[in-house]
């Protein structure tokens, strides 16, 4: 495939159905991922391939498994859309060489997307990534064995991979415990794959679930896009309300990621959930091991490792960069800004549904919900406050972005003076009192995104303003 369109980013390559997602690419894909598994000796392990719930999404899939199959390595198909960790754990489950998922995670309805999971059921390394987009140019036309053939040639297994990520998980909680524990809880897969994960685990005792936007919808009706973030949360909000709920969980279009309401319907962010989960396992579950961080996440993680005397590294935004290093330091917890939390014991992958359940074991273990454990946590490491504003842009305003930002050096921002800059992934501004701007190019869609995360909230607005004044936009 010469001169090749696709780009691998953060987390894989994804584009616009009918536009360059196109059968014809996603075979290339899997042609040049084949070859990549042939070079590591891993290919007669097999391949898992997976997919969500997007518009055909499981013909995409086929697509990929009849290419592996053509390249001689097994593939198990799972016959039903499934969530990322789940075709995860199906990896391990059959020491696999990896996996394919054909998913756009939280992108726009009109996406789909190509993931590339390792033998660790982790996200593929940057290496493995630029090595697959070399074989891109050269791996030509892609061979395929027609999917009734590659079956009956048994290269094809076709295998349902919720059950024994349901054993697996029930394995990691104390269900019995959360059954009865009276919660009343609404869940929101947002149309995507995580849909009746939560109710199947917990059903049977005093615990209360409801869900809601559970079937599948390749249009993700009334949002923007399948993200559990406040803009795209009406529904579960006024679900929660309705049914006096507790907490409203809401996965994203894959289910590798989670967002939280409390019982007033109010959004705990991304940041506040990952200090929570990462405070449960130290102070609740008594853990201790390395944390692991993206540098667009919370300062209030480093403040919970000091406490605890734990050491806490940080890395590029992307599980492809987190997962490694989680491995590579066996750490207890990974996260990152977007809403995704990998755990000891379990991926070194994001996991929504995982997340949520131990998300509703800190609730029912400390007898409090979601706003006062947030006023906990501040009691802890101090009250933090943080907003990211998304801006869509062309892909030349982004080149011109791209040479804007090697200028900007401000001396202070919102009244806070500028203490250090880095350009890690992004540019980075650290400012008085631990607080933090940033601004990045997204590496899975076209936005530009500022974030920031101060001590105190009246600063939010001012900092996101001042930023985004700087870029010119």
């Amino acid at each position: 495939m010469t001169g090749s369109p696709i780009r691998f980013g953060t987390d894989g390559w994804r584009a616009v159905i009918g536009d360059e997602f196109t059968f014809e690419n996603v075979r290339a894909c899997a042609q040049a991922t084949a070859l990549q598994v042939q070079e590591t000796g891993l290919a007669d392990r097999g391949m898992v391939v997976g997919y969500d719930t997007r518009f055909a999404s499981e013909e995409f899939a086929a697509a990929a498994a009849e290419v592996l199959a053509a390249n001689g390595i097994p593939v198990y198909l799972c016959d039903r859309p499934a969530p990322t960790p789940v075709i995860g754990y199906a990896i391990l489950q059959r020491k696999a060489a990896g996996s394919v998922v054909i998913t756009a995670s939280h992108n726009p309805s009109q996406y789909s997307g190509f993931k590339v999971r390792t033998e660790y059921a982790g996200a593929a390394p940057p290496e493995v990534l630029t090595r697959i987009e070399a074989l891109l140019a050269r791996s030509g036309r892609a061979p395929r064995l027609p999917l009734a053939e590659a079956k009956a040639k048994g290269l094809v297994e076709t295998f349902d991979p919720q059950p024994e990520y349901l054993a697996h998980v029930s394995e990691l909680v104390e269900l019995g415990s959360l059954r009865a524990a009276g919660l009343r809880v609404v869940v929101d897969s947002m149309h995507g794959a995580g849909a009746g994960y939560l109710r199947r685990l917990l059903a049977g005792g005093k615990t209360r679930i409801w869900e809601v936007r559970s079937a599948r919808n390749p249009a993700f009706p009334g949002m923007h896009n399948p993200e559990p973030i406040p803009r795209n949360l009406s529904p579960l909000r006024r679900a929660v309300r309705r049914h006096r709920a507790q907490v409203g969980l809401a996965t994203d279009g894959d289910a590798d990621r989670l967002g939280v309401l409390d019982g007033e319907g109010r959004f705990v962010n991304q940041l506040q959930t990952f200090a929570l989960l990462t405070y449960y396992l130290l102070e609740v579950r008594g853990l201790r091991g390395p944390i692991i961080k993206s540098l667009t996440t919370t300062g209030m993680v480093p403040r919970l490792g000091e406490l605890y005397g734990v050491p806490v590294h940080e890395t590029a935004v992307g599980f492809k960069h987190l997962g490694p290093k989680m491995r590579e330091t066996d750490a207890i917890i990974a996260g990152e800004e977007s809403g995704g939390y990998a755990f000891r014991g379990h991926l070194p992958e994001r996991d929504g549904i995982l997340s949520g359940l131990y998300f509703l074991d800190l609730m029912a273990r400390r007898r409090k919900g979601a706003a006062d454990l947030v006023a906990e946590l501040f009691d802890k490491v101090g009250p933090h406050y943080y907003d990211r504003v998304d801006i869509e842009m062309s892909p030349q305003e982004r080149t011109r972005m791209e040479s804007r930002l090697e200028g900007l050096r401000p001396k202070s921002i919102a009244g806070m003076k500028v203490t250090a800059i880095d350009r890690k992934d992004g540019l980075r501004f650290r400012l008085d009192d631990g607080a933090w701007a940033l601004i990045r190019l997204s590496g899975t869609e076209p936005l530009m995104r500022i974030y920031t995360e101060v001590p105190r909230e009246e600063l939010v607005a001012k900092v996101l303003s001042e930023v985004r004044e700087l870029t010119g936009v």
